[in-house]
């Protein structure tokens, strides 16, 4: 492990690698070494070395730009947080899968859920033998009634199965309800080198930490959980392909004293707080965290954001879109990579412009969409139909 003094000075100079040229042209001006395919094997795409973003720790710079990052997996085809969900996102050539949303088990393990509550993706409530364990609970401020991962072993969750978490919205993923178990975290590196013996290349994951200073109250503190287990598997280093992601800023600042893994500071929207500030008092937004100066600070801990798509663009009051800010532009002055989130093919969750129709589980015109926010400049996107992505980044760049 280096010293903090050293991780500094290399941080120093790979922010002054990553300010370079930014958004669509440094994308197409790259793209010309692309006859062949980029390192990992994606003609027509720039990576974020040669968009002059995302260079140095962790092997950024090996990703294309921008990036398509499947949310959960393919959680717009499969139950989400299933290995038959991050299975089918690689399959359809995803560049990062979303591989865990990581919570612990009584027992001290890692798993892989949305939430801790598990009532909502998981069969719980039809086995009367944990009938009993149903309860109410505070949840970053927020009372959830239901079944919680960390009062659970892991045996004990291996019983269960996962059931599709929206299915008003995708009633075609009912079909897999039951398939597959909960995956634990070790599972999930496992798995990643599995694929990655098995496709002749590199295969990332993008883990998130849920709700750390909730369960750092209980005892089940994340983060040195997350390190000793990527330091079993040795993908705790520099170049390990393997970036962490939380809410909590001081989760991600506790991580980088733990792991060398690329970080990155998920933010909500422009009036929220996170949680851990809330909980100690700071009375700062995110609305202040992304000012320059709050990116400047992020980046000294962090190599990006993972703000929602709305700070990057956002809604007037009829869900339409209107001017970017300048967050993209900030962000990249300050070294930090952006990878936002969620795009998503159905009408609910596009903005109004790109809505078709009221059904609930059709599509709307998802490739405007993609236009819209890949021409701001950012590096990747988190999207729940990675095949869709992929196409709609080759439309971008062969426009």
């Amino acid at each position: 492990m280096r010293t903090r003094d050293s991780r500094e000075t290399e941080r120093t100079g790979e922010r002054d690698e990553r300010a370079g040229g930014t958004g669509r042209r440094a994308l197409l001006g790259a793209a010309v070494l692309a006859a062949g395919g980029t390192a990992l094997g994606l003609g027509g795409t720039a990576s974020a070395a040669e968009s002059g973003r995302g260079g140095g720790r962790g092997g950024l710079k090996s990703l294309p730009v921008p990036a398509i990052i499947g949310h959960r997996g393919a959680s717009g085809y499969r139950p989400e947080h299933t290995l038959g969900a991050y299975q089918l996102a690689l399959d359809m050539g995803a560049d990062i899968v979303e591989a865990g949303d990581l919570v612990p088990t009584k027992d001290g393990h890692l798993v892989c859920r949305h939430e801790p509550e598990i009532g909502g993706t998981t069969d719980v409530a039809d086995h009367p033998e944990f009938a009993g364990r149903r309860t109410t609970k505070t949840l970053d401020g927020v009372s959830v009634t239901g079944w919680f991962t960390e009062d659970f072993t892991l045996a004990e969750l291996k019983r269960l199965r996962a059931v599709e978490r929206i299915p008003q919205n995708r009633p075609h993923n009912t079909l897999y309800n039951g398939r597959w178990e909960i995956p634990a975290f070790e599972e999930v590196l496992r798995w990643q080198d599995e694929q990655t013996r098995r496709r002749g290349r590199q295969v990332w994951i993008y883990p998130e930490l849920k709700h750390p200073t909730y369960f750092r109250k209980l005892g089940l503190g994340l983060e040195e959980r997350v390190a000793k287990v990527l330091r079993r598997h040795r993908k705790d280093g520099r170049n390990a392909p393997v970036i962490l992601q939380s809410f909590e800023p001081t989760s991600i600042q506790r991580l980088n004293e733990l792991v060398d893994n690329p970080l990155v500071v998920l933010l909500s929207t422009a009036d929220s707080r996170p949680w851990d500030f809330v909980e100690s008092g700071d009375p700062r937004t995110v609305a202040d965290l992304i000012t320059r100066e709050g990116l400047k600070e992020i980046a000294s801990y962090a190599q990006g954001i993972g703000p929602t798509l709305d700070l990057i663009i956002p809604r007037d009051a009829s869900g339409r879109l209107t001017r970017p800010t300048t967050l993209v532009r900030d962000a990249h002055s300050a070294g930090l990579i952006l990878h936002p989130y969620t795009l998503r093919n159905e009408n609910p969750f596009l903005p109004a412009d790109f809505r078709k129709g009221t059904d609930p589980d059709a599509y709307g015109d998802v490739f405007g969409a993609y236009r819209a926010y890949f021409a701001t400049g950012i590096d990747g996107v988190f999207t729940d139909q990675p095949d869709t992505g992929l196409l709609a980044r080759e439309d971008f760049v062969n426009d």
